[in-house]
């Protein structure tokens, strides 16, 4: 009998490696419309197979959780995972990521409200188009996403995570996805729905560009000042 349940999981796991093969390609590209040409789309799909493997040997559905949706936040997350062993990111956008959240953190509580591109490059003494070169060459010189904040992609949609029976021992992560979720709110319309497409509806640069008519650098722009300016009022959760 032992045998006979093990050769039908197996079959079952089979089964859920072949239905979901799609997901880990649909994910790659959508990964590799923020990242570098030098990026390789095979490289994204066996890292993400991987993530897919271990979704389907870890999954239990008497959770609640549908696999699709478990499934999805690991393979983006081997995928990360992947691009992050070889840090390809230079120096100088590392630091000008820096410049620009201390930038909007500071001018933020200075004013109290959100603050404009041109408020910030007029804060960081440099010219409009220079800021906006900063903000492209932070979202495709390294992956910078709401899994940078501390939580996974599925935070934008608020999915419950029920993989632990302890109600105590994710508490802290519930507070975080809660407070995220409220800042998602505050932040500029525009920015807010750049985010929710992106990430919710999963559409692409250009896709959401036709959405807002405008271009695909543009929103490159607006998602990765979105970002910032997340990281930039969540900072008192990374003390």
């Amino acid at each position: 009998m032992a045998k006979a349940n093990a050769y039908i999981n197996q079959i079952d796991k089979t089964t859920l490696l072949e239905q979901h093969t799609v997901l880990v390609k649909r994910i790659a590209y959508h990964l590799l419309a923020r990242l570098p040409a030098s990026v390789i789309v095979d490289d994204l799909i066996q890292s993400g197979m991987i993530g897919l493997l271990e979704a389907a040997n870890n999954f239990d559905n008497t959770k609640g959780a549908s696999f699709e949706t478990f499934a999805g936040i690991r393979i983006r997350g081997a995928m990360l995972d992947e691009i992050r062993r070889g840090d390809w990111t230079p120096r100088s956008v590392h630091k000008n990521s820096r410049m620009v959240n201390e930038a909007i953190k500071h001018l933020e509580a200075e004013l109290g409200r959100d603050v404009t591109d041109i408020e910030v490059a007029e804060k960081l003494d440099i010219s409009l188009n220079e800021y906006h070169d900063i903000l492209n060459e932070v979202s495709t010189g390294k992956i910078i996403g709401i899994e940078d904040l501390g939580v996974s992609e599925d935070a934008l949609s608020q999915l419950e995570d029920r993989s632990n029976n302890n109600p105590y021992s994710n508490i802290e992560q519930i507070v975080f996805k809660k407070a995220l979720s409220e800042c998602i709110s505050t932040l500029p319309e525009r920015e807010a729905l750049v985010l929710s497409l992106y990430y919710d509806e999963e559409l692409n640069l250009r896709e959401i560009g036709h959405v807002l008519d405008v271009s695909e650098s543009r929103v490159s722009q607006i998602h990765s000042q979105a970002l910032h300016r997340l990281k930039a009022r969540m900072q008192s959760w990374k003390s």
